[in-house]
């Protein structure tokens, strides 16, 4: 493509994407902190609680606080990306599912990831879990974990 081109295809696309874009969401660390609060309130019975934050057409943001250990899973066709927020937990990942059964199509879940890698989470860190990929999140005793979720579409 020459300069020229190159310039007319951006300025098309720029001027189209003004016209209909959608609004940018923006979470501050200070606004997902203060949810905490809520979660915790929703998380007290069970040791865990997500929101939805939105949805998108190839993805969705959820935020989860926890206490306990994290049922351990597969998702068929979504990645997850984490962002932890505050706390720490360790990630299991790429062993075994054991005790495994179809939640729902596409989800397996199972009663742990055994035999698989370990990579401890504190704040600030990022992980992406390819769809496929056995996962478990373990939380110690009096530990917390507060995590940003992207789940993004992989697979049909």
């Amino acid at each position: 493509m020459t300069g020229k081109t190159t310039g007319a295809v951006l300025g098309a696309m720029i001027a189209g994407a003004s016209a209909g874009a959608a609004p940018a969401d923006h979470y501050a660390i200070g606004d997902l902190t203060k949810a905490m609060d809520a979660l915790k309130a929703k998380a007290a019975a069970t040791g865990a609680a997500s929101d939805t934050l939105a949805t998108y057409p190839n993805h969705h943001t959820m935020l989860t606080y926890r206490t306990k250990d994290g049922t351990a899973e597969i998702h068929a066709r979504y990645a997850d990306m984490f962002y932890i927020v505050r706390g720490k937990a360790t990630l299991m990942t790429e062993g075994t599912l054991e005790g495994g059964h179809e939640e729902s199509p596409g989800e397996v879940r199972g009663t742990k990831v055994a035999g698989g890698k370990t990579t401890v989470l504190k704040d600030g860190d990022v992980v992406h879990i390819p769809a496929g990929t056995p996962h478990q999140l373990l939380i110690a005793p009096g530990d917390e974990l507060l995590y940003f979720v992207i789940k993004i579409k992989e697979h049909d």
